[in-house]
């Protein structure tokens, strides 16, 4: 885990109360973990689980949305929880061209965690993809079952590492290093505690416009470009995860939201980017002789929730940049890190920290 500070650490002022440890896993229950590799010159990549109710709970079914902001990306399963309002088993993230091997590995790891009780033989995984064939060989297809199984088994809650990590090993964001972040809301919604949680795997953005709590920061941090051979448009997968009794219905609404945290950082979903997000709650309804009684927060009390979801992504993706490091690859690429130092100079020259 990195020891670099996160966003809150060097005083960029952010709306909200954060949860224990501002990362998704703040929300019970959630468990994240991480198969990062980086080996020889070319391999620069991994993958990243997340379990919305814990490994004990493997195939547990949650309710669930899906939005795509712009679809030159993969969501495997999305159209099931399109149809069907839920998700069951883990979040899956990964490189674009690992995600056929991480799906039939978590089948496969279904297949042994699923209570006989429950039946076997039937599994839908979701696996989320960004590409990172800048610093990473992609076509080598160094992901294996083994890396998609041992980032299940490693998940736990606590503290979740960010930046060069699991699937967000070989990402770039605004043209500065990125890779995966989170961040965390506690909110009280109509009498009801809860918390909100987001995680990015960050890998999109023009450098000129990166603005970071309202400051222009990419049209004044114009050194420490991509020294890479070629340019390719990235893409964002978005996380976003609550313990509030929201209906399937609701939770499009909030994985909506999730646009306007990327839009404050400057993120346009360009042509060739996989901006997609998913939503999930950990409020599960109870079930009885083939009945469902739910019990959800209504719409007129969802503002909370709304502003909730910017907030933690803007977030997220902000401790994505701050944790990453310099990072060289495939073909010699070098991604350089965000520079701190710099950042907070052009923030104190906007009046944004003292």
């Amino acid at each position: 885990m990195t020891s670099k500070p996160r966003a809150r650490e060097l005083g960029i002022p952010f709306s909200g109360q954060p949860g224990r440890w501002n990362a998704i896993t703040d929300v019970a229950g959630v468990e994240v973990g991480h198969t990062t590799l980086i080996e020889g010159a070319s391999t620069r990549t991994g993958v990243t689980a997340i379990l919305p109710c814990g490994r004990q709970a493997g195939g547990a079914s949650v309710p669930a949305a899906v939005f795509s902001l712009n679809g030159n990306g993969e969501l495997t399963g999305s159209h099931w929880i399109e149809e069907s309002g839920f998700m069951a088993g883990p979040v899956m993230l990964t490189n674009t061209h690992s995600v056929g091997v991480v799906r039939d590995a978590v089948a496969a790891w279904l297949d042994k965690v699923t209570p006989p009780e429950e039946g076997q033989g039937f599994h839908l995984p979701v696996v989320g993809e960004t590409y990172d064939g800048v610093l990473n060989d992609i076509s080598a297809q160094a992901v294996r079952a083994e890396h998609a199984v041992a980032a299940l088994e490693q998940a736990c809650t606590g503290p979740v590492a960010e930046g060069n990590v699991g699937g967000g090993t070989g990402m770039i964001t605004h043209r500065f290093k990125g890779g995966i972040g989170t961040a965390s809301r506690m909110l009280e919604v109509a009498g009801t505690v809860g918390t909100l949680g987001v995680l990015v795997q960050s890998n999109y953005g023009a450098r000129d416009m990166l603005t970071i709590a309202g400051v222009p920061v990419g049209q004044h941090l114009t050194e420490l470009m991509p020294e890479i051979r070629q340019q390719r448009d990235g893409s964002i997968i978005i996380v976003v995860a609550t313990d509030l009794p929201l209906l399937p219905h609701q939770l499009k609404r909030v994985a909506r939201r999730a646009t306007m945290g990327l839009a404050r950082l400057g993120g346009a979903a360009f042509n060739s980017s996989g901006d997609i997000f998913l939503a999930f709650s950990t409020a599960r309804p109870t079930r009885q002789d083939g009945k469902e009684q739910w019990s959800a927060l209504v719409n007129d009390v969802l503002d909370g929730v709304f502003r909730a979801t910017v907030e933690a992504t803007e977030e997220a993706i902000v401790n994505a940049l701050l944790a990453a490091e310099t990072l060289q690859g495939f073909q010699g690429n070098v991604v350089h890190a965000l520079p701190h130092d710099e950042l907070l100079a052009v923030m104190r020259q906007y009046g944004r920290i003292g």
